[in-house]
């Protein structure tokens, strides 16, 4: 079949925008050394549902695609969906989706595994199973089809696409997907029937079956990362991708505590990788890839307790070569003289800084750690050692905001590009460049702001064109995200499982890549949710009673709702919560509820 596949899809890739998405061989792909097993062996086939170009940059793919390759019983290939162009010319054909390695169809693999990274590839991951030829609903399937799994931030509100999976795993995902490929493996060799594998992978810790109803489900954490070798010999795209370097996750989880921010809540607690680990895999990778520039990836990576050491020993072993390093974003008090100096490749790239809200009250309020001083310190030393861009993002409909707070951002965005020009030579203020992007906050689950209501869309513009008004008329760049897009964030990350059938009925009407500006269609989600009977603005702008139950409370994130709500009522109040890490435990949960516990590479904070 793979040969057939591969005859029909090559005469398709000459109309088709870059045709490198779609064709294999790529440096560090797994097969030729697994080549043998595919026909007998258990196969495995993961999918990010979007294209190859940003699916390619996703760290988790390659961790997870790595892990399963090392099994000795089993291959791992990926799969990307196409681009519109591709996937009509494939229906026009009667091509299905096939993985990359082997240009084998996704529907003869055993398990289907799909990342769900944002809400908006919702009617992506129907997409990817249409062109599979995979039926939608997993009620439909049958034994010869394959286990569809999903996982991912999404995964912590599974509900709106419940209906399209059969089981769905909650947290970490290195052990939990193994596990499941094991159980699945022993299940599908001993006859088992797809209802019968389905009940099996209920007692796998983490993993969640929508058809057996909302059970409690507590997520999975891998207790330390030292334990894990990174995957230092990732595929190397033949294109351009959204990341195009080497990555090295330095620390997962953040106890910074932001109000507003999911990811800070469900990858707690703090689990750094040693030092040694970091240069090693960092030198391991650029070695076996050749990149030229090398990226300490994490949620807050300068929380590291050994952050300086690591810049500084990558920097000694990178003196001389073409090799630069970067890091994706920096608090605002991160950029010390020696990490100023260290950091080359952001020199090129501009220096990104995340102030959220343009006053203090809001900034305590939403606990965003950063002051005005400390912003501007740190641009005066940035462009005063070579920089000339900086990137600040904020967000507007922030609970308990003001229109004080709305102008305050264009405040702050004046004084930071005059503070930035003060720092570089006279001649050289023309080149300073100050860009400001402004997102619309969305409650998300499982964080302190869960209960709270979206502002409603005619607010949210109306904000933006106060903003619009104050801000600099030279010297600041000025973006929106779309707020209409963000209003179908909202309920696709609020909603349960009624909103599947929107999901569905938007997909069905021609929605697909919906994160992408081109593609979006905020009439064709209206006319989904009014057919599918779901009442958009009650999901999204009604505040919810923090007493009653959530469309996502079976599923545990390991921080206790207590805590939560205490978080939110701190809020309120504009009161600060210190980072555990440095200040001592704050009550979440996490540790006791999941058995784990901080994990700090150098011993202590510094």
């Amino acid at each position: 079949m793979a040969d057939q596949v591969r005859d029909a899809v090559v005469p398709l890739l000459p109309g088709v925008e870059r045709p490198s998405r779609y064709v294999d061989g790529e440096w560090n792909a797994a097969l030729t050394e697994k080549a043998g097993k595919r026909a007998a062996g258990y196969r495995a086939v993961l999918a990010y549902p979007d294209v190859y170009d940003v699916g390619m940059a996703n760290q988790a793919v390659q961790i997870l695609y790595a892990r399963l390759n090392a099994l000795d019983w089993a291959t791992c290939e990926r799969v990307f969906v196409p681009w519109t162009d591709m996937a009509d010319a494939m229906r026009r054909e009667s091509v299905p989706l096939y993985a990359l390695e082997s240009f084998d169809p996704v529907r003869e693999f055993d398990l289907v595994g799909i990342t769900l990274p944002h809400e908006l590839t919702y009617t992506n991951v129907l997409e990817l199973l249409d062109l599979a030829m995979i039926p939608l609903h997993a009620n439909e399937r049958g034994d010869d089809d394959p286990l569809v799994v999903g996982g991912g931030p999404c995964a912590y509100n599974p509900e709106p696409v419940a209906a399209f999976f059969d089981a769905i795993v909650i947290g970490d995902g290195e052990d939990a997907i193994v596990d499941v490929a094991t159980a699945h493996r022993r299940m599908k060799e001993a006859g088992a029937t797809r209802e019968e594998i389905l009940e099996g992978l209920r007692s796998i810790p983490g993993v969640y079956v929508p058809s057996h109803g909302r059970i409690r489900t507590v997520r999975r954490a891998v207790a330390d990362l030292r334990g894990y070798r990174a995957p230092v010999c990732p595929v190397v795209p033949y294109a351009d991708v959204v990341h195009d370097r080497v990555t090295v996750e330095v620390t997962r989880g953040c106890a910074r505590g932001c109000r507003f921010c999911q990811a800070g809540m469900i990858y707690r607690p703090i689990r750094e990788r040693a030092a040694d680990d970091i240069v090693r895999d960092a030198m391991a990778a650029l070695r076996c890839t050749g990149y030229d520039e090398v990226s300490l990836t994490s949620l807050s990576t300068a929380d590291h307790s050994q952050f300086v050491e690591v810049l500084r020993r990558l920097g000694r072993r990178l003196h001389g070569t073409d090799v630069t390093l970067s890091v994706p974003s920096l608090r605002a008090d991160a950029l010390t003289p020696d990490v100023a100096r260290l950091l080359g490749a952001a020199k090129r790239t501009g220096l990104t800084l995340a102030p959220e809200a343009g006053t203090q009250r809001l900034r305590d309020a939403i606990n965003k750690n950063v002051t005005e001083d400390g912003l501007l310190d740190t641009v005066r030393r940035a462009f005063g050692n070579g920089w000339r861009r900086v990137k600040l993002y904020f967000m507007i409909g922030l609970p308990t905001e003001t229109e004080e707070d709305v102008l305050a951002i264009a405040s702050l965005a004046a004084r930071v590009l005059e503070a930035a020009r003060d720092s570089v030579p006279s001649k050289e203020r023309g080149s300073v460049r100050v860009a400001v992007s402004v997102s619309t906050f969305v409650p998300k689950p499982h964080t302190p702001f869960q209960w709270e209501a979206q502002v409603p869309l005619d607010e949210v513009k109306r904000r933006q064109a106060l903003l619009q008004g104050a801000m600099p008329r030279r010297g600041v760049e000025l973006s929106y995200h779309d707020a209409e897009t963000s209003f179908v964030e909202a309920v696709l990350a609020r909603g349960g499982r009624e909103v599947a059938g929107a999901v569905e009925e938007a997909w069905r009407r021609g929605a697909r890549f919906d994160a992408w500006s081109e593609q979006f269609s905020f009439g064709r989600w209206l006319e989904a949710f009014e057919s599918a009977g779901v009442d958009a603005h009650a999901i999204a702008n009604r505040e919810r009673d923090p007493f009653d139950e959530l469309p996502w409370s079976h599923i545990e994130s390991g921080v206790s709702t207590a805590y939560l709500r205490m978080e939110r009522q701190r809020a309120y109040a504009g009161e600060t919560t210190p980072d555990c890490t440095f200040a001592g435990c704050t009550g979440c949960g996490v540790c006791g509820a999941l058995g784990v516990s901080n994990v700090i590479a150098g011993g202590v904070r510094v």
